[in-house]
Order: C-alpha cells, then structure tokens, then sequence
C-alpha cells in the first residue's frame, strides 16, 4: 500500500479549515456554540491555524449525556473548535482511505449510508436461503489505540499530521470499561492498554471504518465470502449453507482477536431470510421491509414528548415538522404507508 506524505500543509490551509468549518455547522445552525464562532470565524480560523502550525492547539474537554434509546449509551460532544479540526483531517485523509474500503462497507461514506445497506442486505436476502448477522461486542469501548495507530500508519506517513491524529485518539475520554483477554496477555495487558472511541465525534465514525477494514478483507478476499456487508460492526453474511456461516463466525473470532475485539456472545445469529432479518430499525424480508416494533415504540414516545414540547411553547411547527419528515424519510423505505397513516391520526399538534 502507498504510504501517503506531505499531507499536513493541506489539512491545517485556511480553505480547508473554512470548508471545514461549515461541515461542522451543517445541520446544527441553530446550536449556540456554532453561531458564535461564525460571528467572528475569521480571527477564530487564523488563531486556530496558528496554534496548528506552531504544536501549540489541544483539544478541550467533551461535554458527556447518556441516551437510552435504543440502549444506554455514552454520547461525547467535542467543542466546536475541535470538530473544525475533526473535519478537516476527515476531509483530507477520507478519500485515501476510502479507496481502500470494500464496495460493502456502508457507514459514514459518501454514497452509501443506511438505506443503501438495507437496499443490499435486501439483495442479498432474495438470492440466499440463510443469513448470519453478528454484533461486535461494546465496538467503540473496546477500540484499541495502538491498534488504530499501527492502522493509520499502514496508510499515512506523514509525521506532524501523524502527531495530531494521535493526540485525538489519546485525548478520547473514558468509555465504558472493557476487560477482556487475547492470546498472549498477561494478568495486567487488559488494564494497561489504552482503548475506547467516543461515540459522537466524526473521527471516531472514519476511524471505526479503519479499524475494520483489514477485517473486511479478510473476509472478501482471503476467504472469498462473495455476500457480506458491514454498518460500522454490525456484519451480515449470507449462504445457502448453515455450516458455513458457522464456520465463517468461528474464523470471524479468531481473526478478530488479533484487533483486540470479541462477536457479541448473545448478538451473532442465524436466521432464514425467507421469515424476516431485523437489520438498522427494519425487519428486512425477500420481498417486503417492516420498520421494527422497537423503532415504532421509540419514535411514538418521541413524538409525544414533542407533542408537549410544542403545547408548552418550547419548539415551533417547524422543529415538528424537520422532525416528523426526517422520521417519514427514513421508514418510507419500508412497507409503512399504513404505520404513518395509524400514527399519524393518534397524535397530534394543536395549541390550547
């Protein structure tokens, strides 16, 4: 593989740093934090681009909340200013890595997403008897820092931005607390060894990408797997043969010890694709898509605490609606014309 230098120069240019900037802001105009800093972003950008060119900019501290739906989870919000810095090394480094990616990885990449993972796994559900789905176990906590670092490198070479990117990944704040053994620890390697991504930042998203990657070619390429798909850790592989989807989950845990992860122990399964695959808030079947009961129940539950929101005066019809038609947009590619319709005509907006 190419090791690319000289890349350093480009990320920390003002016109990188700009453009970066306004991909942090996207979709979060009405967040304070952003509208200041584009209140006098030019002063903020040229101090920033100081402090990157002299070894002088360290990250802030990340504000920290839980959400528990659909479980609970530690979500870690970067100061904007570091965000700017996020984005304009995702912005330069993306492309090269992202090159090297397989066509079936599907999370946060430019022309793929959710809804082309589902169109995929539905592909494949209309050509295979058997599906094998499988979870890593707690992916973000258990990201190993030298693991990511030895990633990083087989890709890019150059010094000062290597420095920059490791002070990201050393800067992650505590995640949940994840103890396991591989092959060759000792008592003290799980407690020794720096480890965990915070959920929340762009860079965690591209480097949850890196990290799998050598993965997603073993798959692929060293056992020839023609129908497998990725979203962030949630794998799906798919056979007309049960035995070797068992076989590739044996060998999937035995690789990924090198990389210091486990498959989830309760959360690998093998379903026949003819009765239904519950894969990214659908229960995906060869001919239809229904939105999880779950998802249901979840978003039911949020639009009555918007519902609240709106009678007491706290949001406007336009927050309602960004919201409603975001939800609309995303369970339209299932079968839930008659979901919205029920939903729709159980809740509504009206100001006493």
């Amino acid at each position: 593989m190419k090791l690319e230098t000289n890349l350093y120069d480009q990320v920390i240019s003002f016109e990188n740093l700009y453009f970066a900037a306004r991909e942090a802001w996207s979709g979060k105009r009405r967040k304070t934090a952003p509208a200041k800093f584009f209140l006098n972003h030019s002063h903020l950008l040229t101090d920033l681009q100081k402090q990157l060119q002299n070894g002088s900019y360290k990250p802030g501290e990340y504000n920290t909340f839980y959400i528990y739906e659909p479980k609970k989870r530690l979500i870690s919000a970067a100061p904007f200013i570091d965000r700017v810095v996020h984005h304009a090394i995702c912005r330069i480094i993306e492309p090269l890595f992202d090159r090297t990616f397989i066509y079936d990885s599907y999370a946060c990449r430019k022309g793929k997403g959710t809804h082309a993972a589902i169109d995929r796994f539905t592909y494949y559900a209309r050509r295979y008897r058997y599906a094998l789905k499988c979870d890593i176990k707690k992916f973000f906590p258990s990201m190993d820092h030298e693991v990511l670092k030895s990633q990083i490198r087989s890709k890019i070479a150059d010094e000062q931005l290597l420095q920059l990117i490791d002070m990201i990944i050393d800067h992650s704040n505590p995640q949940e607390p994840v103890n396991d053994y591989f092959p060759g620890d000792n008592l003290f390697t799980p407690y020794e060894r720096k480890k965990g991504m915070p959920i929340g930042n762009l860079t965690s998203q591209f480097f949850a990408n890196i990290y799998l990657n050598r993965f997603d070619h073993y798959i692929k390429d060293d056992l020839g797997v023609k129908a497998y798909l990725r979203y962030v850790d949630d794998t799906a592989f798919f056979s007309n043969e049960v035995d070797y989807l068992l076989e590739l989950k044996t060998k999937s845990e035995i690789f990924l010890n090198q990389f210091r992860m486990r498959l989830h122990p309760n959360k690998c399964h093998i379903f026949q694709t003819a009765k239904g695959f519950p894969f990214l808030g659908f229960v995906i079947f060869p001919d239809h898509r229904l939105v999880k009961r779950e998802a249901v129940t979840r978003y039911k539950r949020r639009l009555i605490r918007l519902q609240k929101l709106y009678q007491e005066r706290a949001i406007d019809l336009d927050s309602v609606r960004a919201s409603v038609h975001s939800w609309i947009g995303h369970v339209k590619h299932g079968d839930s014309y008659g979901l919205r319709k029920k939903i729709f005509s159980e809740i509504s907006f009206k100001r006493v």
